[in-house]
């Protein structure tokens, strides 16, 4: 992978409930990285038909910039750390230029959505896939390989199953230091979370670190097998390009 100017920028493109605020918290830990938690989503929310059930909304509109150009200007910004590491949720890029994304590492984080859907219809319930991104995480990859911009796929699963091995990988790949310290962390919030925290993150403040992976047996509810369909062989191959 290429070498970027400093601050080298790691743009993470996430699905929602995944490990994406973990893999935030692990990157807080660092005293060589800034973490930015998901500065698109007001304009996802200004932008697409999803605000009447995100919770918080009206709260994230007033306290984030609502427009994703001046958020892209903001992550091509200088900063005060060598490392910036943003976590994005991939379907918060309605409507805007990708080609910003050639001046940091893109990382795709994909989670089986079997998995996925049962936890996020506990928060909204009747999800459709505009609100998940694995349509658009699949598209997204194959513009980052078609453009050759810096990129690669990590999968939760496999994160979760060889955690201090994903992460030597992930930094190996972004050329970065490996450092333990991304391995734990404090319970509690960080100053750095979203406003969203309290109706997201209740899982990740209970934690001290990345937990082991545990398979969900619950049945999925019957309305969501139809999107399930759609997006497991999307799923299937975003898991072929994974580290």
């Amino acid at each position: 992978m290429s070498k970027l100017q400093y601050p080298k920028r790691l743009f993470l493109w996430s699905g929602p409930r995944n490990i994406s605020t973990a893999l935030m918290y692990g990157f807080a830990q660092r005293k060589d990285t800034v973490v930015e938690d998901e500065p698109l989503y007001a304009h996802y929310l200004k932008l697409s038909p999803a605000k009447p059930y995100h919770p918080g909304a009206n709260e994230i509109l007033a306290r984030m910039e609502n427009d994703g150009k001046k958020v892209v200007e903001h992550m091509l910004g200088e900063f005060d750390r060598p490392i910036v590491f943003f976590k994005n949720m991939t379907h918060h890029l309605i409507g805007l230029d990708w080609s910003f994304m050639k001046n940091g590492i893109n990382i795709i984080l994909t989670r089986d959505p079997k998995e996925m859907l049962l936890s996020f219809s506990k928060i909204i319930e009747k999800p459709v896939m505009e609100d998940i991104g694995y349509a658009m995480q699949w598209d997204l990859l194959q513009y980052l390989k078609g453009n050759k911009y810096p990129c690669l796929v990590m999968d939760a699963k496999k994160f979760l199953m060889d955690t201090e091995g994903q992460i030597t990988k992930l930094c190996e790949a972004c050329e970065i230091p490996y450092d333990q310290q991304m391995l734990k962390w404090k319970a509690g919030p960080i100053p750095e979370d979203g406003v969203w925290a309290r109706y997201w993150y209740r899982n990740v403040h209970n934690s001290t670190g990345f937990q082991p992976y545990q398979e969900k047996k619950e049945p999925l509810p019957g309305h969501l097998l139809p999107l399930l369909a759609t997006c497991e062989p999307l799923y299937r191959r975003l898991l072929d390009y994974s580290i």
